[in-house]
């Protein structure tokens, strides 16, 4: 049985036009091989062709990655040991340059961007000093060499669009970390001393004001104690002057009387007197 030409015809046909098309999606780039070498490159997103058999294709993701890599180690203007860990943002700009490069490798590219990253770090923390680098804004760290890394990375086809510090450590096998908690304790004994002066001195000074107020409020008291006691003796001696002139006999006898009883208050005083003495003319008078 005899199958008509066409039919094979039409197979190849087939085969050689879906080996010549090709899709290239939105935030890709194609770049297309003749025998090997690059035929045409930064072919954009939509349907395009090659010649089949002849003709390769390479698509390349061009949207925006993330370069990641390990802590690095750096010394800083007082040769203080830091472990610095970062990332940069970057993509492929140019598919002919980053092909001829890296052979279309994408690790290849990002082992051989990581020592450019490291060496300009290298060069902005070791101009700064620990508190700089800590304590500074990072962005002005990696924004003065972005444009000496770009001018390293436009060799392998890549622009970085940005770098960013993910964390500065100490690292624990250094005497970084005990130098700055010693300057840290020290610092902080320094401020607890001197608050602590503060307080003593504050004290010092509200005791003395209280024990001047106390001696001004004690005198002022005596004063006023003493100026209220002549009174009331004067009070007292003018009542007793009038009773006295009122009665000189009751005045007398109730004075005595008083005199009996303060001698004789706790029950066993014993008073050797003359018979005739004039304390106790009013225990003879039977009047």
């Amino acid at each position: 049985m005899r199958y008509p030409i066409w039919i094979p015809v039409a197979v190849v046909a087939v085969l050689a036009l879906l080996g010549s098309v090709y899709t290239v999606r939105e935030g890709e780039a194609a770049l297309v091989l003749n025998l090997g070498r690059v035929a045409r490159a930064d072919i954009g997103p939509g349907l395009h062709f090659k010649w089949p058999l002849v003709e390769s294709k390479l698509i390349f993701d061009r949207r925006l990655t993330v370069l990641d890599s390990e802590p690095e180690r750096y010394l800083t203007a007082e040769k203080k040991d830091i472990s610095v860990d970062f990332f940069a943002i970057g993509r492929i700009e140019d598919l002919r340059t980053f092909y001829r490069a890296t052979n279309g490798d994408e690790q290849t590219a990002v082992l051989r961007l990581a020592p450019i990253i490291r060496d300009s770090l290298r060069n902005e923390i070791n101009a700064r000093t620990l508190s700089q680098v800590v304590s500074g804004d990072r962005t002005q760290i990696v924004g003065k060499q972005l444009v000496a890394i770009n001018r390293g990375a436009a060799a392998l086809g890549v622009r970085i669009v940005d770098l960013r510090i993910k964390k500065i450590d100490l690292p624990t096998d250094s005497d970084v970390i005990t130098n700055v908690y010693s300057r840290m304790r020290a610092q902080r004994q320094q401020v607890a001393s001197r608050l602590r002066a503060e307080g003593e001195e504050q004290a010092r000074q509200i005791k003395a004001n209280a024990d001047r107020d106390q001696v001004v409020l004690v005198a002022d008291a005596e004063r006023d104690a003493q100026k209220l006691r002549g009174e009331g003796d004067a009070e007292a001696a003018r009542i007793y002057a009038g009773a006295a002139n009122r009665d000189p006999g009751f005045y007398a006898f109730q004075r005595s009387l008083e005199a009996y009883r303060a001698a004789f208050r706790d029950g066993s005083t014993v008073i050797a007197l003359d018979k005739d003495d004039p304390f106790l003319q009013y225990m003879r008078d039977d009047r």
